[in-house]
């Protein structure tokens, strides 16, 4: 990181960094519950289910599995390309690369392991005995992802205002809300509508020209 710090990059990353499908959707293709997965993922799309509700139904489906297994099937997990170059650009431009998401905590976890952003949110599952229980012990909606990112830019000395965020979703529209640029990225209709600019692509990268022109406009580097 350089030595002066000018704010913080907020990520998503169901249909964000791993396209195609979610983190929790590859979880339980592995963990035998694929069809509940997908059909609260989708009820909680089209805004029949909330986020806590869509939780509670993958979480059962967990139950009597070990921290290590998901570990383990999380290297697998698909991701697109890119993701420790913008890392790395984020961090020698001065600015936090963070996860801002509703992916279970195992899963933020990873990705920070994997690719080196500095922290990341998310709802957490309970566990007994080393196993998971098939329960929630900490739920986190969209409200709480974005107070989350506030909380991390106050930490840094910065308003959401001073803070980018990259998304795709309806999760990330109160997020959207309130940051300084907000770019969608492979996005729904709804988040592109939201967002100041909406980028495509296979590879993460394709939101380094918007954050270097909102950064710094004067160059655009």
């Amino acid at each position: 990181m350089t030595s002066m710090i000018r704010g913080a990059v907020f990520f998503d990353v169901d249909g964000t960094l791993v396209p195609g499908t979610s983190s929790g959707q590859h979880l339980a293709d592995r963990l035998g519950h694929a069809e509940l997965c997908r059909d609260a993922e989708a009820r909680y799309d089209d805004g029949t289910l909330t986020n806590q509700q869509a939780s509670l139904i993958d979480a059962r489906g967990w139950a009597d599995w070990s921290p290590a297994d998901v570990r383990g099937f999380l290297d697998s997990l698909p991701v697109v390309d890119g993701i420790a170059e913008t890392v790395e650009w984020c961090r020698g431009h001065g600015l936090v690369p963070v996860l801002a998401t509703l992916a279970w905590d195992a899963v933020g976890a990873y990705l920070c392991e994997r690719f080196g952003f500095e922290r990341s949110c998310g709802p957490r599952l309970e566990v007994v005995g080393g196993r998971y229980s098939g329960q929630v012990a900490e739920h986190l909606d969209e409200e709480g992802k974005r107070d989350f990112a506030r909380s991390v830019a106050r930490e840094l000395g910065f308003g959401l205002g001073e803070c980018a965020a990259v998304g795709d979703s309806r999760s990330d529209l109160p997020l959207f809300a309130e940051a300084g640029l907000a770019i969608a990225f492979n996005a729904t209709p709804a988040a592109q509508a939201a967002a100041h600019v909406a980028v495509t692509g296979p590879d993460l990268r394709a939101v380094l020209p918007p954050l270097a022109a909102w950064r710094d406009p004067l160059s655009g580097r």
